[in-house]
């Protein structure tokens, strides 16, 4: 961390607090604390290893100061020790995040820490997800001009956050974005609305020593400097929409590609049609190589430049996620289709209150790729719209009715297909069916519950003696009871068995409490092994039996 720009931060920050004691300056404080607590206790049933602490936490505390066109904020983080599944070179406490900015009309600077996306962030996306355990903020400065009225321009240069360090690499990147029917006075009417954009990322790493495959005693060439660029569209015409994006990046070498030096590209096309009681998308992307990272022999999560969107369905029920798909940055094609349609009152279908429906279904397959060399080479071919190995598939028809002014009714059927091959397991297709329950009835204006209950139907077994030790294998039933008391209390109770083909039996207690922005959990029971995934990018967590605790509160 550089010790002088953060020492020039708290200080700008500190003369801002004093200000606004002494009534001069004005502006006002805000800010979040969270904090979240584990104590888990070993199990070899469900595969929960001994935590030597007795007690692991995450904590983090945000404060923001404003005045006006300026803002100053810094954030203390404190991992003591990391819960289960997060990143042990997290452990330890200081303060990461720290920013002083200037926001007026046309001109905005940020000095320090920031966040910041180009697009979709297929070349650009510094951002932070608590529960991934990312955060790969910039450290540097961002420049953002509005000269004209529809016109954006970006300019950001700085070094990645990794851990409580930064990354070696250096990230510099241009954006531009243009509204059309902003500028040209032909358009400012039309009903065509057409915004276009491009941008431009460079980073500069120093060399290393990589050998090269075909003669051990030489080293690979690595390029010092890569760049990547991509230009979109978002167009909308009537109840249309369209939304494209194209980006290409040069030569990358690197541990995650096993060091070819094939160019990377991806295409994301996104279509929406809607009207009253009606709505449809269709998505469609390739991915080719397209991993960015700022540090060339880092592997996991930490010091992507970018990110490739998923097109998958985001469920929210346990069955439908328990075999989430992560992006493959290294290569995939994928096609998505969702529909809503809401089924009027009054009709046989709609009766009294109307019924809505929800069909989706999604296809990813690997490239279509044919193998020409190792490290030092372009590694391989690949065919667009080929026929690669399939990675994942879903198909869902979601239900939801009101059955009277007091209870309503959600079922939901899903078939999913799952290759293992994605985390980095043998190839093995998963073939699982879902079913799910969901009832919410409000007993009175203080009282309300809710009942879910889940089936999960799947070909997979859990065999450790074959080396299947996967403990999402088999078929599973789960219940759950949720119970809303007044404003500020509820209390639930879920258990999930693996009643045959599987191993474990989950069972989880959870009391809350709400007051205002304040929010107290305290839950116990037990975890499965698993992967977290949001947005198509995921964390693995462990299993762990035992009590967790979490306080959250803003002011």
């Amino acid at each position: 961390m550089n010790k002088r720009l953060l020492l020039t931060a708290l200080a700008a920050l500190g003369l801002c607090f004093a200000t606004n004691a002494q009534g001069i300056m004005g502006g006002h404080v805000t800010g979040n604390i969270q904090v979240d607590a584990q104590m888990s206790r070993e199990d070899s049933v469900i595969g929960a290893s001994d935590v030597p602490e007795k007690l692991l936490m995450n904590a983090r505390a945000d404060i923001l100061y404003q005045n006006g066109d300026f803002s100053a904020g810094l954030r203390f983080e404190m991992y003591q020790n990391p819960l289960l599944g997060f990143d042990a070179r997290y452990k330890g406490q200081g303060l990461p995040n720290y920013f002083l900015s200037y926001n007026g009309d046309w001109l905005s600077v940020t000095a320090g820490t920031f966040y910041e996306q180009f697009g979709s962030g297929m070349i650009l996306r510094a951002y932070e997800d608590r529960y991934l355990g990312i955060d790969n903020a910039l450290l540097g400065m961002n420049i953002q001009l509005r000269p004209w009225k529809g016109v954006t321009l970006k300019a950001v240069a700085g070094k990645q956050r990794f851990f409580w360090e930064y990354g070696r690499g250096l990230v510099r990147g241009l954006d531009g974005e243009v509204n059309l029917n902003s500028i040209i006075r032909g358009m400012a009417d039309s009903k065509l609305r057409l915004t276009l954009g491009a941008g431009f990322v460079s980073k500069y790493e120093e060399d290393e020593s990589i050998p090269s495959a075909a003669d051990p005693a030489s080293r690979l060439n690595l390029p010092l400097n890569v760049g990547a660029g991509a230009v979109r569209a978002d167009m909308t015409y009537g109840r249309w929409n369209l939304n494209a994006e194209y980006a290409r990046k040069g030569q990358d070498p690197s541990v995650m590609n096993n060091y070819i030096y094939r160019p990377g590209e991806a295409l994301m096309l996104n279509l929406t049609y809607s009207m009253r009681g009606f709505s449809a998308n269709l998505q469609a992307k390739h991915v080719d190589n397209m991993c960015f990272k700022s540090v060339r022999s880092q592997t996991g999560e930490m010091l992507y430049i970018n990110y490739i969107p998923a097109i998958t369905k985001q469920h929210t029920y346990a069955f439908l996620t328990l075999f989430p798909y992560a992006t493959q940055v290294t290569g995939e094609e994928g096609l998505q289709a969702d529909v809503m349609y809401k089924i009027k009152k009054g009709t046989a279908l709609g009766g009294k209150y109307g019924t809505d429906l929800h069909l989706n279904g999604s296809v990813i397959r690997g490239l279509d790729t044919t193998v020409i060399g190792g490290a030092g080479t372009d590694g391989y071919t690949a065919r667009w719209l080929g026929k690669g190995d399939l990675y994942y598939a879903d198909l869902s028809l979601e239900v939801a009715k009101k059955l009277s002014k007091t209870v309503k009714l959600t079922g939901t059927y899903a078939y999913q297909i799952f290759n293992p091959v994605v985390e980095g397991h043998e190839p093995d297709l998963y073939h699982n069916h879902v079913v799910v329950g969901d009832l919410s009835w409000r007993v009175s204006k203080k009282h309300s519950l809710r009942f879910e209950a889940e089936w999960l139907g799947s070909d997979s077994k859990y065999d450790p003696a074959s080396g299947h030790d996967d403990r999402r294998a088999g078929d599973w039933v789960m219940g759950l009871v949720e119970w809303n008391i007044g404003s500020h209390w509820f209390v639930s109770l879920s258990d999930q068995y693996a009643y045959s083909d599987g191993i474990g039996n989950y069972y989880n207690l959870t009391a809350g409490y709400n007051v205002g922005a304040t929010r107290l959990q305290l839950s116990y029971g037990k975890q499965r092994e698993g992967l977290l995934c949001i947005g198509g990018v995921c964390r693995q967590v462990p299993a762990s039996n035992g009590l967790t605790f979490s306080l959250t509160t803003s002011f």
